[in-house]
């Protein structure tokens, strides 16, 4: 009971969080047997780098605490839907915290909301739409392959009040839910032919609809279908993390041409001439001579060219050097990897005629992407 009831101490049964470091996050189920890989019941101990933990000995323990491993430490956390997400099992692949933030803020979900969900998967979106609807909320789950459909998994983790979980094919089927829900997410390979269920869910006063697709082909036929059957602020979003690193660059300084140095007045005077030599080669006019400078004229370093060098000890911030700013900030890097899947949004108007079959136009050449 651990997810949704606050509470200090740890119990037998609950889920704790074995938090070791970034990169080592595990669930792990207080009780005194586990199941080893050959079926055989053996003493649930938690083998880590640190060396092992006998996991019944957190009862008691208050959750956020320091405990030891036979060669070294690690803190046991209270689950979180964020935590749950980094460390459950996977069936399938998952949605993460930046998308699922989005997913629960843009279906304007809170206490009290009636959600659909069409394709539980693993369930890492449904522990955080569990959350958000609270203790007076309801959230129906479903999923076209039977063994994804773990309501004994909600049960244990204290939800099973609040969530109806079922097999079915939404396409066939439909959600199993007509006029009552405030909100529905599609993770389908079809999203469009699962639409006319979606709407026909939603409550008469209106509601919000996403559809999660990893390709841009399948936002581009569910887009087209839900604006010809009325859906409204038709949106696609993308979450991507962007990282900076923090670096010392070098910048030239700017000054007055009176005030500058004679070596970047020279500099000023050769972009002056070179700037004359293509306005007059773009109006197909002679070049004066006295316009050509006698040496190679080169214009000073654009900031494309400038330098990013990495921190010197033996200098600090805002340190000049040959004419040279040297400052501290972030920069980003050229590409951004970790895209997952685009999010589409629409809201169902009040009084929105249900739609049970496709237009004319979509209706042909419904092909599986």
């Amino acid at each position: 009971m651990s997810f949704s009831e606050s509470k200090a101490l740890i119990e037998e049964g609950d889920t704790v969080i074995l938090y070791i470091g970034v990169s080592q996050i595990y669930a792990l189920e207080v009780k005194p047997k586990i199941t080893n890989k050959l079926g055989q019941p053996v003493d649930n101990v938690f083998q880590t780098r640190y060396g092992s933990l006998k996991v019944m000995n957190l009862i008691g323990v208050k959750f956020g605490s320091k405990v030891s491993l036979s060669k070294g430490w690690a803190h046991v956390l209270y689950p979180t839907p964020e935590l749950w997400t980094v460390t459950l099992p996977h069936r399938t692949q998952i949605l993460y915290t930046p998308d699922i933030s989005m997913v629960v803020t843009q279906l304007e979900i809170g206490p009290g909301s009636v959600v659909c969900e069409a394709g539980t998967g693993s369930g890492s979106l449904s522990h955080a739409l569990l959350r958000a609807i609270g203790p007076t909320g309801r959230l129906y789950t479903c999923d076209f392959h039977k063994e994804r459909v773990a309501l004994d998994e909600f049960t244990h983790h204290g939800f099973g009040q609040r969530v109806t979980v079922s097999h079915r094919d939404v396409y066939v089927e439909g959600l199993g839910v007509e006029n009552e829900a405030d909100a529905v997410f599609l993770d389908l390979p079809r999203p469009w032919e699962a639409l006319p269920h979606a709407v026909s869910s939603i409550k008469a006063s209106g509601g919000r609809i996403c559809s999660f697709s990893p390709c841009i082909e399948q936002v581009s036929r569910a887009c087209e279908l839900m604006a010809s059957i009325g859906l409204q602020e038709i949106t696609t979003l993308e979450c991507l993390a962007r990282e900076f690193q923090v670096k010392y660059i070098s910048l030239p300084v700017l000054s007055n041409r009176k005030e500058a140095p004679e070596n970047l007045q020279k500099n000023v005077l050769e972009e002056d001439l070179l700037e004359s030599h293509k306005k007059r080669k773009f109006e197909d006019k002679p070049l004066e001579k006295s316009d050509i400078c006698e040496d190679n004229c080169q214009t000073r370093r654009t900031d494309t060219e400038i330098e990013i060098k990495q921190e010197n000890p033996s200098s600090s911030a805002g340190q000049q050097q040959n004419n040279d700013f040297r400052f501290k900030t972030g920069v980003t890097q050229l590409k951004m990897p970790g895209h997952t899947g685009f999010l589409t949004f629409a809201t169902v108007p009040p009084g929105l005629r249900k739609v049970t079959l496709f237009p004319k136009t979509l209706s042909e050449d419904v092909s599986v992407l």
